[in-house]
């Protein structure tokens, strides 16, 4: 499958996004973060890992983004199909980019209004201190851009799917092989390890995210770090890992049964199983968030509510979380394009719970699902 995208991809972003901008009268958007500026760049790095450089992106109502960035990013940026490239040799406390950015937003925006994200999800990747500086140096007013980006980004691409449901076919295979190293009296620290090595050897590119637990009949928690503890019959095992490829998540995770399942186990996997099904029945355009949740929690609680998690599903692409949340609260429509999880939760008494997920694409009709599908019996180890 190819990496990355042709240039018609970002030029279709670009497009899209000024149209909503001269509907919102945004003269420019200003980017901080690693996904919305990787969505109009294609600019792919681990380099985000480091907190200390500040790295911006402007999209303005006309022609192409211009990119403000450290100078150590030029030469990887200059490989995307921006042209357009400032620098600065960050970092540099004094003025970390700030009057570089300045003067780049009063040239592309004059008075007009610029917007950035400061919505749910959004946080701003710049010291407070630049912020405020940065605020004092513009001809014009900046506010919000009311979920432009966010709203654009939720809608996929069928290349962007391709991606994702690449993604999940790696984190499938890896899955089919927990056989191989996960059995009782295997610590649940070394399955963490080579689970990831797992994903890595059927291609994933990295794994940035890997929760799961064992425990007796079910498990208290499902964000846990992986604890030396051995494996024992009658533990279920579960693994959540987001892995990447090509910038893109999975997000699903499968139970195991450490040797012969219990009755109550056995229930609960076949009722989380009924669980996705029913979403997946109704998931179609239209529908909203709150309705999904609705069809799931009325097979795990009968319509009672209140799962501990909060939420039983969410959006998912360039990041392992994003966008809409299944939700009572949550009213956001389902279009064709979107990437949704279904991940409905059962309790099992004595503090002890089971999660099952499953990663699906909306479409014209029945959604694809873009995980390997599970069966409604639980894997035995």
């Amino acid at each position: 499958m190819q990496r990355g995208f042709d240039v018609a991809e970002y030029e279709g972003r670009l497009a899209r996004a000024q149209t909503a901008m001269a509907r919102a009268g945004l003269s420019a958007i200003l980017l901080t973060l690693e996904a919305d500026i990787r969505y109009f760049t294609g600019f792919l790095t681990r380099f985000w890992e480091s907190p200390t450089r500040p790295w911006f992106l402007i999209v303005p109502a006309q022609g192409k983004p211009v990119a403000v960035i450290p100078a150590i990013g030029a030469a990887l940026m200059a490989q995307t199909w921006i042209d357009d490239i400032r620098t600065w040799p960050a970092p540099e406390p004094a003025d970390d980019g700030v009057s570089l950015l300045a003067d780049t937003l009063n040239e592309i925006a004059g008075k007009g209004r610029i917007g950035t994200p400061m919505g749910l999800e959004s946080h701003l990747r710049m010291p407070l201190a630049s912020w405020a500086s940065l605020q004092a140096r513009l001809h014009g007013p900046v506010g919000p851009e009311h979920g432009l980006v966010a709203g654009l980004r939720a809608v996929k691409s069928a290349a962007e799917i391709d991606k994702i449901a690449q993604a999940c076919a790696i984190a499938g295979r890896a899955f089919a092989r927990v056989p191989q190293i996960a059995a009782a009296g295997v610590p649940l620290s070394k399955v963490f390890r080579d689970f990831q090595g797992l994903c890595l050897s059927e291609g994933a590119d990295w794994v940035p995210y890997l929760a799961g637990a064992s425990d007796a009949g079910g498990y208290a928690d499902v964000i846990s770090p992986a604890r030396d503890a051995p494996l024992a019959l009658g533990d279920v095992l579960m693994l959540d890992t987001g892995l990447v490829w090509d910038g893109y998540f999975s997000d699903f995770d499968r139970n195991f049964s450490v040797g012969p399942p219990s009755r109550a186990v056995e229930a609960a996997h076949a009722r989380l199983i009924d669980a996705t099904d029913a979403a997946a029945a109704i998931a179609r355009p239209g529908t909203t968030a709150a309705e999904l949740y609705h069809a799931l929690d009325a097979v795990v609680t009968g319509g009672q509510g209140g799962s501990d998690a909060g939420r039983l599903g969410h959006g998912v692409g360039m990041q392992l979380t994003e966008g809409l949340s299944l939700i009572p609260q949550d009213h956001t429509p389902l279009e064709p394009g979107m990437v949704i999880t279904l991940e409905p939760g059962v309790a099992l008494g004595a503090g002890r719970t089971m999660v099952h997920e499953e990663v699906i694409a909306i479409t014209e009709g029945a959604p694809r699902y873009l995980s390997p599908r599970a069966g409604s019996g639980i894997v035995r180890l």
